[in-house]
This record gives structure tokens, sequence and C-alpha cells, in this order.
């Protein structure tokens, strides 16, 4: 008696699932590719052939006729680093902001069927190298993360006709491409709002980077509400968006200003690091100093006591970002969309 194990079954082909459902090759192969010309009746027959073999499409003989490849790239762009700063992944892997992101880009793309693969750029070699790349027909489209305004990466993605999203508004009007953002200045005017709400009157702000646009834009917001407040001049202190720059941030700013008793941190993340240099010099929070932060992130209730700051829906955003992508994708001649999201305050207990 032979003990050789049967040999695996076959994976089912078109012609099997036309032959189960009826119908011609063709038409198995216009459902499986979403066309829309198929008479419904006859595309329910191939859905129910299609599980009943258990079919699984040939990707790669799909992309042939879609020219698809059913995958898009996250892209992470940065000015190169310097070494002070840590090393790029590091700083993207442990940023929270950045998982919420990836979370709200995948509730859309998976059930679309669509693939992420993340790419950094760091330098101009590496942007270079990551454009010739995209070019070559790898991915379907692009969401950008660009980390500072002259980045030359929207416009390299533009010139190349690759469809792409951005996480922010481009710097250079006019190029055909799509953003999602929330309102920077009306959140920072939320923070002032509050700040003066509560009766603060000696009120700054440790703020990002102005180079970047959140940080400049936040930082603009803040010093408009405060002067439509009264306040003609507002002390500001780069925090890096970091949650050790935030802390380095707050001892420069209590140097500056030692009777302090509202702050605008421009990041959950620097408030995170900020808040125990204010415990450490025996100022209370928030009887002795009001703090709003901004993003409503994880590190917004890591705080103590938990933070008053300005939400952001970065997961509704990201999923913004991708219908937007796969718009294009399926229809490359449809005009660019920008989509602006509105932040509200979330109270809590430091301001």
């Amino acid at each position: 008696m032979s003990t050789d194990p049967s040999p695996p079954a076959r994976p089912a082909t078109l012609e099997d699932v036309a032959r189960l459902a009826g119908v011609s090759r063709a038409t198995v192969s216009r459902v499986i590719n979403g066309s829309h010309t198929v008479d419904p009746a006859r595309r329910l027959k191939v859905e129910r052939a299609v599980a009943a073999a258990s079919y699984v499409p040939n990707r790669a003989a799909r992309s042939l006729v879609t020219r698809r490849t059913d995958s898009i790239a996250l892209v992470v762009s940065e000015r190169q680093q310097r070494s002070s700063a840590g090393p790029f992944a590091g700083r993207i892997f442990t940023d929270p902001h950045f998982g919420r992101v990836v979370d709200g880009l995948l509730g859309e793309l998976r059930p679309a069927g669509v693939q992420m693969a993340l790419m950094l750029a760091d330098d101009a070699d590496t942007r270079d190298q990551l454009v010739g790349y995209l070019h070559q027909g790898h991915v379907d489209g692009v969401v950008l993360i660009s980390q500072h305004s002259d980045d030359p990466l929207p416009g390299m993605l533009a010139r190349c006709g690759l469809p792409a999203v951005l996480a922010s508004r481009p710097a250079t009007s006019g190029e055909p491409i799509g953003c999602v953002e929330v309102d920077q200045r009306l959140g920072a005017r939320l923070a002032a709002d509050r700040l003066v709400g509560r009766g603060c009157r000696r009120i700054a702000t440790v703020c990002g980077p102005l180079d970047m646009p959140a940080g400049s834009e936040r930082l603009t917001g803040f010093r408009e509400a405060m002067a439509d407040h009264g306040a003609a001049s507002v002390v500001a202190v780069e925090g890096g968006f970091t949650q050790a720059g935030g802390a380095a941030a707050m001892k420069r700013l209590l140097e500056r200003v030692p009777d302090l008793d509202g702050v605008f941190i421009a990041s959950d993340l620097m408030a995170l690091g900020a808040l125990p240099v204010l415990h450490r010099q025996g100022r209370r929070v928030p009887e002795d100093v009001a703090v709003v932060g901004f993003d409503d992130s994880d590190a917004a209730v890591a705080c103590d006591p938990r933070l008053t700051t300005v939400r952001q829906p970065v997961e509704e955003m990201a999923g913004e970002m991708a219908r937007l992508l796969l718009e294009r994708i399926a229809d490359p001649g449809r005009p660019a969309r920008s989509v602006v999201f509105a932040p509200e305050l979330v109270v809590r207990q430091s301001g």
C-alpha cells in the first residue's frame, strides 16, 4: 500500500470559475478587475462561483490588465538628520503621531485590498533614488508626510506624474497635489482663548520648529489670537516637537519669563517633557501655571496632570488622505482636492 501523500489540489483558474458560473472567461475577468459593465445578475453568478471555487486572482496577471500594483507608498521625508537629533527611523517609530497616521491609512486601504509600503527619505540622494523607484511603477500612488516647508519632494512627485496626497499644505502653490491638514491657526487660537479665559496674564509658548509648517502656523495663530486679546508680544522658545526638546525649552522659557502663569505647548509630546520641569521648579499645574498642548495624543493622558489640549483628528485625517489618493488612482484626470479639518479643545486637568 502506497504511503505517498496525495498531490496538492490544483488552484482554481479563471476557466474553472467561468464554467461554474456558466459565463465566458472574459466576463469573469471583467468582474474580478472591477468593471462596471457586467450585468448585475451575471456579476452575482461570478461572485458565487469565485467563492465556491476558492479562486484567488493572480495579482501579477491582474496588474498586466489594470496597470496597477494595488499598493501605495507612505513616504516620510525630512532634511538630512543632524547627529544630535537621533536616528531618523528611530524618531519616526517612537512618535505617537506617526502610529495614528498609519492606523488611519490602513483603515481605508485594507478594505480596498491595497497594501502599503513605508519609505523614508532624509537626504538628496535618498530622495532621488526614491523618486526613481516610484517612477518605475512599483506603486500606484504616494501619501507624503513632509517635515519641512522647503522639501523638494512634493515638486519631484508632481513632475513625475504619480498620484500623491500630502499630510500638510505644499510650500509651492499650483502643484497638482492634494493635501489633508488641520486648521493649525484655529487650533492655536483655541489654546490662547482657553488660557486667557482662565485669567492667565503672563502667557508664553513652547513652539515647534519654525521651518516646519505645523510649527510656524501654530505660533502665528497663537500670536494673532494673543494680539486680539491685547498682548502685543508673546515670548516663544522652540522645542523641536520632541519630549527632550520640550523639557529644554521649558527651562529656557522659565529663565525668560519667571512669573509665567500660562503656557501653550505646541505638541503633547513636548508637554510631556515640559511638565516635570515645572514640577521641579515648584510650579503647580494648573494652580500656578496653566498648560495647554496640541494633538490630543497618548502623551496627553500620560502627562501629570492630564493635559488640556487641542485635538486634531489624526486617524480621520489619514483616512481622508487614503480616500483622496484612491480617487486619484482610479481617475488620474480628477483634479487634486484638499481637505481642512477643524480642531477642537479637549479640557482636562492641566489648564
